[in-house]
């Protein structure tokens, strides 16, 4: 068999990093066959475009693994490799029918390290969420049929019964864990009556179920009794001095207004959410004794009447604890009167801003999810991250964001907010077709420009958001109080110079920061909003595979070993 790769077992070795059994870039774990001799990890990342697979196979011969259209050969998209006495061979492959798979002529896959050990063979590779080459099968948001095959030894040939398929949905995997002491509660509205309003926040302060030792969330499923008329629920956990249930109007009360640490976030179109298999949202035990806000947005714009409402959440949790604790921290600009957009637009700009290191209490976060949130007129969200004043890249993005479906979605792989570090959250709002402002509220037809943080270890810091300084806005408007505020922006003529001027002194002037822990509040300011690199556009096409000679006779030459082992001590560091 020719096979594009073949490198001496030494400088294996010394390319391979030493990797703990939590893997943030590997995140994501599936058994493919019914005996666990054949394990996959993967991980991916959206904003670069590229997906890592790592298949651990309980054999010392050649193992492959494909994306198949129907579960068979034929059709597939293959990688095959392994470990022999001179050192290891891998390749990308398709497969016509049930035989010999073929060497494709561009080969898409990357090999970043192939081990044998106790027995186990361990192939960890590459590719390009999108694909350039005809034989590579594509990666999307539906689940795809994976296939699996290995010998027991190097000899690559029939594979007998070593053999498999599965279904998982690479892009929006959810572990769908059930560990042995599961359990659920909900939590919903009770017997609500939908007014005949087009925007209504129902608010209710309940009870958890009392645990004496803590447990973990692992599963949120949504109970939505009516999907044309709830827009979005949030539950927030109450501080202690909260001591009361209660059910009604959000915000008319001052004294719920006290519970806003995020627990759980969902939006029209979203499903169940299940956090990692490492992780768990903790209830009972010290986290116990404490009062929970549900709030659900209720959209009615027909004014139907007389639903009655029992939506809310259930909860799937354990006692079997997993390492880490969740939270979750939202961030972006701060829900409050005042902030507008004009009408006539059909690309502006709001921005909000997480600066963590006004809380130097805090802790670095590892984030795995996160839910971007604005209501009709948005059409993209944008959270970028910087650090020491320089932005480094993407936290999420979502280009083509669409009102009607705002789930919670995992990055693909963990990525760190270090306390210091700055979010930015960029909402683009199209009000073309509207003749009036648009004002930063609760309503449907006002906005909102949000991120869900979620991630671990769970920290109380709950929200980190920002509002433009509203006395510099006025003196720039040259309006010396609310009133006159109002009366500039309602009469001003907003075609696309003034809207672009509105836009930049958004941008130009200071911004308020606010950091809430549920404790102590932590506030700071900063002159002006930074730029924003352009949305990454990733290519189909990935970094080649290592380059070399196509079989182990060649590798015979002490530069290309030399020049192997320098590439491997560089990329081992």
């Amino acid at each position: 068999m020719t096979c594009p790769i073949v490198v001496p077992l030494l400088v294996l070795v010394l390319a391979m990093e030493t990797r703990a059994q939590e893997d943030p870039l590997l995140p994501f774990t599936e058994c493919l066959d019914s005996e666990e001799l054949v394990m996959l990890k993967w991980g991916f990342d959206d904003v670069q475009g590229n997906i890592t697979f790592e298949l651990c196979v309980n054999t010392t011969g050649w193992i492959s693994f494909g994306l198949s259209p129907n579960g068979g050969m034929n059709g597939a998209d293959i990688v095959i490799g392994g470990v022999n006495s001179d050192g290891y061979y891998f390749g990308d492959y398709h497969a016509s029918g049930n035989e010999r798979p073929v060497l494709d002529q561009k080969q898409s896959y990357s090999l970043l390290s192939l081990t044998e050990t106790d027995g186990q063979t361990t192939m960890r590779f590459e590719r390009s969420i999108k694909s350039c080459d005809t034989d590579d099968h594509p990666i999307t948001e539906l689940p795809v049929k994976l296939i699996y095959a290995y010998g027991q030894t190097d000899q690559i040939g029939y594979h007998r019964q070593r053999r498999g398929t599965k279904e998982v949905n690479l892009l929006k995997y959810m572990p769908r864990s059930d560990p042995t002491q599961s359990q659920y509660f909900d939590m919903t509205m009770l017997n609500f009556t939908i007014p005949t309003e087009e925007t209504r926040y129902e608010c209710r302060i309940i009870n958890a179920p009392t645990f004496a030792e803590k447990q973990h969330i692992y599963r949120i499923e949504p109970l939505i009794d009516h999907l044309d008329l709830v827009h979005h629920l949030l539950l927030y956990k109450c501080p202690p001095q909260m001591n009361k249930t209660f059910q009604g109007q959000c915000y008319i009360n001052p004294d719920h207004r006290v519970c806003f640490q995020v627990m759980a976030a969902w939006g029209v179109g979203g499903g169940d959410f299940e956090v990692p298999e490492h992780v768990g949202i903790p209830i009972g035990g010290d986290e116990g004794g404490c009062l929970y806000r549900l709030e659900i947005h209720y959209n009615n714009p027909t004014l139907i009447e007389g639903r009655v409402d029992n939506s809310g959440l259930r909860f799937h949790y354990t006692s079997q604890l997993r390492k880490h604790d969740a939270g979750v921290l939202m961030a972006g600009l701060a829900v409050a009167p005042g902030y507008s957009i004009p009408p006539n637009a059909t690309s502006f700009h709001t921005y909000g801003v997480c600066n963590t290191s006004i809380n130097t209490e805090a802790k670095d976060m590892q984030v795995f999810a996160t839910g971007l949130h604005t209501h009709l007129a948005g059409r993209k969200v944008r959270v970028g991250h910087f650090r020491d004043g320089e932005q480094i890249g993407f936290m999420a993005f979502d280009d083509h964001y669409d009102f009607e479906y705002q789930e919670v979605k995992n990055l693909g792989k963990t990525k760190t907010l270090q306390m210091g570090d700055t979010l930015l959250v960029e909402c683009t709002y199209d009000t073309a077709n509207r003749t009036g402002f648009t004002w930063g509220g609760l309503g449907t037809q006002d906005e909102m420009c949000l991120a869900f943080l979620f991630y671990y270890p769970a920290s109380n810091l709950t929200n980190c958001v920002s509002f433009p300084n509203m006395d510099a806005l006025k003196t720039n408007l040259g309006a010396s109080n609310y009133n006159e505020f109002y009366t500039i922006l309602s009469q001003k003529t907003w075609d696309e110079e003034a809207v672009t001027e509105y836009e930049r002194t958004l941008k130009d002037i200071p911004q308020d920061l606010m950091v809430d822990d549920g404790e102590n509040t932590y506030w700071g300011t900063i002159d002006k909003i930074s730029d924003m690199m352009e949305s990454p556009n990733p290519s189909c096409d990935r970094t080649p595979p290592l380059p070399g000679p196509s079989n182990a006779s060649n590798m015979a030459s002490v530069s290309w070993i030399l020049l192997l082992l320098i590439w491997a001590v560089i990329c081992a560091f």
